[in-house]
């Protein structure tokens, strides 16, 4: 072991305390000793208290000749709702290739939303003895970023009404002169901004003045559709009273009532854009070209068309700096972004994964985490953030658990809250042989991209040898390239050792290009149906909804965008109830919408919703503060 590597011999308990407890009863580093690990001085990053910092975008420049690590992403097979735990599989895996392997490694995770951490689902930094620390930190706060992002869409929400409010009162003349008022002077100018629209309506004029009456009405006159505004406001809460409200009641905005609702702000495009952006420069591109609606005559209407990219940037000029952390163990964790799984592509950033491919060097290790299975995560991490940063991956490991094969097999229904039926407690080699067909399925489709998949079965205190061997099998004979047992959730770094030993030798075996499941320049709908295929279905129908979008944003110029499909993580299908490896259907697109700044076209598959509401007994119930020690209790 290298001595000058900062790392925590774990003492761990049986049975395993719970995930506060065990992240309380350590005492994390000072963050400045794991920047020191990674060769990170104090001009690299902003500290953020004792135990977080914001790492500058500025090393990428320092660093641009260095190769890059071996670079790793953790999916997993159609979960059950209780989730097979692929964030747990990500820090066990570190853990085993920094403090136990003597690599260097950094995980890169999503930031969780506050939303769930108080409602059913609770944090998401891991759990036992595989966890990101602080863990109330991690699941709280953080350093701002989704507060930022929450500031930025409903500045951008504001913006788009009161243009509305402010065209139906004026005439063009009086809407331009208020654009552009005169200085002390009496001149007249355009701001900076301005110059995007005019660049767009094909006017290289430069002067108010020289507008001609028809160029005023065309600059100053964005004539939004209010029944075409897609841009909904958002909060960190989950609300279910604000999915669906109006706008524009106050006595002096009387006549401009508007149907709108709010999202959870994880949810919100900005979050996407964060996610997939490359630079300082590329993130005020995406968010000046974020598409709020439509004119009345059917063109887009942009951030920038309403004078607020800029700002929106300002707002966000911190939160593009990913946060290091630590895990239990020590080693480096960069958390960054967290985009919805759904209607967004459901992976940490972009610049995240470049700055650590970097920091770890050529030997080194980066391990991201993909949301949902590898169906939607996995799919949209290849062909939709591979494609914006331009990296390829040399491993993917799947993870796996018996109960979840067990339900895939014809299991009874799981459902969280409820004890799990005896089935899923006691043996049953013919369920879980029968199960691995939805197992197997997510092995071909991975390895189509031309990496290594790496089985992790995650295991529990139930599982029998019987069963677990049952599913190393049915993995090898799909084609993974090795499949591992795991109990990194109760022994830390020591029990993922094997599946970084298999996850070493991955990724030193592959040498060639990413295959991607689709080129950009297909149709929309060739595109949405080479990924209905990779589910196993037969077909796709379209509504005459979807039918109609796809036509617009094919004639707005948006067709050689990546697809995002938004649905259900329960099933490779539509129906969340069809478990296995379904086939022969026929799936059906419901909606197509688009987050052009972000870089995506959404088809819905089904009722996708954007706002959580609360359960009978939500998490906060369980949540509180010692106040004699400041220690936050309950976390889950």
């Amino acid at each position: 072991m290298s001595s000058s590597r900062t790392v925590r011999k774990l003492e761990v308990e049986s049975p395993v305390p719970a995930d506060i407890d065990i992240a309380n009863s350590v005492e994390p580093f000072h963050i400045s000793e794991i920047a020191k690990d990674l060769n990170l001085s104090p001009n690299h990053y902003d500290l953020y208290g004792k135990y977080k910092a914001k790492v500058l975008l500025s090393i990428l420049d320092e660093l641009e000749g260095n190769d890059d690590g071996y670079y790793v992403v953790v999916g997993g097979i159609t979960p059950t709702p209780l989730g097979e735990g692929k964030s747990t599989t990500t820090v066990g895996l570190c853990q085993a290739l920094g403090a136990h392997l003597d690599r260097k490694v950094i995980t890169c995770l999503r930031q969780p939303s506050q939303g769930p951490t108080f409602g059913i689902k609770g944090g998401a930094a891991g759990g036992g003895y595989s966890q990101v620390i602080p863990m109330d930190e991690f699941n709280l706060h953080l350093t701002g970023d989704i507060h930022a992002i929450t500031a930025a869409n409903n500045l951008l929400a504001a913006a788009i009404d009161t243009r509305i409010f402010h065209e139906s009162s004026q005439s063009d003349k009086a809407l331009f002169n208020r654009l552009c008022p005169p200085n002390k002077e009496g001149k007249r100018k355009f701001s900076d901004i301005m110059f995007r629209r005019l660049k767009k309506l094909g006017i290289t004029k430069t002067q108010p003045e020289d507008l001609t009456p028809e160029e005023v009405r065309k600059f100053a006159r964005l004539d939004i559709d209010p029944n075409s505004i897609t841009w909904r406001r958002v909060m960190d809460v989950n609300d279910r009273f604000l999915r669906k409200i109006t706008v524009g009641q106050g006595p002096e905005e009387k006549g401009m009532v508007r149907e709108t609702g709010f999202d959870i702000s994880v949810a919100s495009e900005i979050m996407a854009v964060l996610a997939l952006t490359t630079s300082l420069a590329d993130m005020r591109e995406r968010l000046g070209k974020m598409v709020i609606g439509n004119s009345k005559a059917g063109d887009p209407v942009t951030a920038d068309d309403l004078g607020v990219g800029g700002a929106l940037t300002v707002l966000m000029k911190d939160a593009i700096h990913p946060t290091l952390m630590q895990t239990l163990e020590g080693t480096p964790v960069l958390v960054h972004a967290g985009p919805f799984a759904n209607i967004a592509h459901g992976n940490s950033s972009v610049v995240a994964d470049k700055i650590a491919l970097k920091l770890v060097g050529p030997h080194g290790f980066v391990v991201t985490e993909a949301g949902f299975g590898a169906d939607i995560g996995t799919e949209k991490f290849m062909n939709i953030k591979c494609r914006y940063s331009d990296l390829r991956p040399q491993c993917a490991v799947i993870v796996a658990t018996i109960r979840a094969l067990k339900m895939h097999g014809g299991g009874p229904e799981v459902v969280a809250g409820k004890p799990l039926d005896p089935a899923y407690l006691n043996e049953n080699v013919p369920l879980v042989e029968a199960g691995c067909e939805n197992l197997a399925r997510h092995i071909v489709n991975t390895k189509a991209y031309g990496v290594n998949v790496v089985v992790a079965v995650n295991k529990f205190s139930t599982d029998t040898e019987a069963e677990m061997n049952a599913v190393i099998h049915a993995s090898m004979v799909a084609g993974a390239f090795n499949a591992v047992i795991c109990t990194h959730h109760a022994h830390g770094g020591k029990g993922a050792v094997e599946l970084g030993v298999a996850v070493q030798k991955a990724c030193m075996s592959v040498n060639q290009p990413l295959n991607y499941l689709y080129p950009l320049d297909i149709s929309i709908k060739e595109k949405i149906e080479a990924i209905a295929r990779s589910y196993g279905a037969s077909g796709v129908e379209y509504s005459e909804q979807a039918e109609k979008q796809i036509e617009m944003y094919s004639r707005q110029g948006f067709s050689g965008l990546p697809i995002c499909m938004a649905k259900t993580q329960y099933s490779f299908s539509h129906n969340a109830a069809q478990k296995g490896a379904p086939s022969g259907f026929i799936l059906p697109i419901r909606d197509v919408r688009a987050s052009i700044g972000a870089g995506f076209i959404y088809p819905l598959v089904g009722t996708m919703s954007t706002m959580p509401g609360l359960p009978t007994r939500p998490c906060f119930y369980e949540i509180d503060l010692d106040t004699t020690t400041g220690k936050v209790i309950g976390l889950s």
